[in-house]
């Protein structure tokens, strides 16, 4: 019998707005950031154009809530693993909205837009999985979204 492979949703793009922290009712960290999402349409001659930014927001809760708390910044790229929960919300008027949020259950600076490095050393703590220190990610204004370089 072989095993079956586990997936979930992802979402990347870039972190919007300054992250916030916060704790549930329940005492539980919960992360919120405003994320960034931009678009391209390939054009016949192979090249792109770019398309309007959307955005969109993202919380992760616990230690992961913590983690991202410490590591992430505006303007830093990142891929994100989790699922997206809709929800019903009274807007400014009164009116019964809806709106959605990717929740994370796993997120990490994506690799490919930001330059790192990283320090394989192992936690002290008994019977946890290994775990590293923060990333140390360049300053995001060498990304290339943010040079102004086509993606």
């Amino acid at each position: 019998m072989s095993e079956q492979l586990h997936v979930q949703q992802s979402v990347s793009g870039f972190i919007a707005s300054a992250p916030q922290l916060s704790y549930t009712d329940r005492g539980d960290a919960r992360f919120y950031v405003k994320i960034g999402q931009e678009h391209f349409s390939r054009n016949d001659n192979g090249s792109f154009t770019k398309q309007d930014t959307t955005f969109h927001d993202l919380v992760a809760y616990r230690r992961t809530a913590e983690v991202a708390h410490e590591r992430f910044a505006k303007g830093d790229n990142f891929v994100a693993e989790g699922y997206v929960r809709d929800y019903t919300y009274t807007d400014a008027e009164g009116n019964a909205a809806q709106g959605s949020e990717f929740i994370a259950r796993k997120i990490g600076h994506d690799l490919a837009r930001t330059t790192y490095n990283v320090d394989r050393s192992r936690r002290s703590t008994p019977g946890r999985a290994a775990e590293a220190p923060a990333p140390t990610a360049a300053p995001p204004a060498t990304t290339a979204r943010q040079a102004g370089m086509s993606i």
